[in-house]
């Protein structure tokens, strides 16, 4: 299995072999998604009170945490890059970025999915679902105002701070529900806000289908996808060192 890579030594690109402890981490992922679905959408029992619906919870939960851990890898490699200045973590920080908005965004729709028959509305400014919004569209602005800088240090600069206060919004989405006592989101383990709508009773198989759900998404599904982001960042790169050097010598 091969794919591209950088030769920073000679500003080129060539085609390479793909690490081996990536390919396994790809095997992994490939088997950890279908035995965590698996054990969701079939091992599982069906919810007393929400029936068949519950189980996109199983994918819902735990894309929040994976969004958690790419986000995390935002903030540490916005503060390793202002600390070395070394491209490799900012490369890092964006990977962590585009990672944790793809999860964030699939928790967001599988989120709306389960309200519709639930809460029998698509959306609701509760301050669970606010606060998972504006999480999202702060990395989105991330994205949108990095694209927007030209000078290549000022924008790795200025995003390495971005990202690392951006993470606020990770904190004040994964506590508010804890804090505020007028949400009606369900809190899946531990006691649920007393008006909160579409608790949980306890149904066969839940924790053994949800655990190995939560352990597979917020670990191995966005370290290798991370992975893959870099290793693409790192020929983005050279492609606009390229084009730099082809438009000075024009």
């Amino acid at each position: 299995m091969a794919t591209f890579a950088v030769d920073k030594t000679k500003n080129t690109i060539r085609l390479t072999a793909m690490p081996k402890v990536l390919q396994g981490l790809t095997v992994i992922t490939v088997l950890g998604l279908i035995v965590t679905l698996y054990l969701g959408y079939f091992n599982a029992g069906t919810d007393i009170q929400q029936g068949e619906i519950q189980r996109i919870f199983y994918i819902h939960m735990p894309t929040f945490f994976g969004a958690f851990t790419a986000f995390g890898a935002t903030v540490l490699g916005g503060m390793l890059y202002l600390a070395k200045r070394d491209d490799k973590w900012d490369r890092l920080a964006v990977a962590g970025v585009e990672v944790g908005l793809a999860l964030a965004l699939i928790n967001l729709i599988t989120g709306s999915i389960w309200a519709r028959p639930i809460w029998n509305t698509w959306w609701t400014w509760d301050p669970r679902l606010t606060s998972a919004a504006i999480m999202a569209l702060t990395y989105a602005a991330y994205l949108m105002l990095r694209s927007g800088i030209d000078n290549l240090q000022t924008r790795r600069r200025f995003a390495s701070v971005y990202g690392i206060l951006a993470f606020s919004t990770v904190i004040l989405t994964l506590v508010i529900i804890r804090i505020r006592p007028d949400t009606i989101h369900p809190v899946v383990i531990g006691a649920s806000p007393q008006n909160a709508q579409g608790s949980f009773e306890a149904t066969r198989g839940v924790v053994l289908a949800l655990l190995p759900s939560l352990l597979f998404y917020s670990t191995i599904v966005p370290i290798t996808l991370m992975w893959y982001r870099i290793r693409l960042e790192n020929m983005l790169d050279v492609l606009e060192q390229k084009k730099i050097a082809l438009l000075s010598e024009g």
